[in-house]
């Protein structure tokens, strides 16, 4: 599935995020950044084990922030660790620490010059978000970001790690195209 806004692509994609050639991707990462499961513990098995080195050094990270490392081993030169909330039902602020996830990643894309970037399904997993109002969420900040993007991106890319997720983000691009 893909869209182009302002110049940049938007495409959903479903597979390992650490195999992509992007210039950053966003890890699903918990408050501790040691790669406990998931997501996380894919990007930290693929990057090596300088990845936990630098993470260890932030000191953690709260929900709804973003850390920055180098990629390593990846294909991507930064990793943006966002940190997701945990669903409690939306009434513990989720909405608000997801959105703040997606616009802290971008920003930091744009204050590293990416030209791409990859998104993982923040708070999908063992956060248990639903998929689908996560990527509505997502969308909607994603594309005021788009209304005016840095020259330097080209594109963003959402990955499903599994076929709900992947379901939910076609719905939205469907939507919009």
């Amino acid at each position: 599935m893909l869209t182009v806004r302002n110049g940049v692509r938007v495409e959903v994609w479903r597979g390992d995020i650490t195999q992509l050639d992007v210039s950053a991707i966003v890890n699903a990462a918990n408050v501790s950044l040691r790669g406990s499961g998931g997501v996380d513990a894919a990007v930290h098995r693929a990057a090596g084990g300088e990845l936990l080195s630098a993470c260890l050094q932030l000191n953690g990270c709260a929900a709804g922030e973003v850390c920055v490392t180098p990629g390593f081993a990846l294909p991507a030169r930064w990793v943006f660790h966002a940190v997701g909330p945990r669903w409690k039902g939306g009434e513990d602020n989720e909405a608000q620490l997801l959105a703040s996830c997606y616009h802290k990643s971008l920003q930091l894309a744009a204050d590293k010059q990416v030209a791409s970037i990859a998104f993982a399904a923040i708070s999908c997993g063992a956060n248990h978000f639903p998929p689908l109002a996560a990527a509505n969420i997502a969308w909607h900040v994603v594309e005021t970001y788009l209304a005016a993007p840095p020259p330097a991106l080209r594109k963003i890319v959402f990955v499903a790690f599994d076929e709900e997720v992947h379901r939910a983000w076609q719905k939205v691009l469907v939507g919009i195209s």
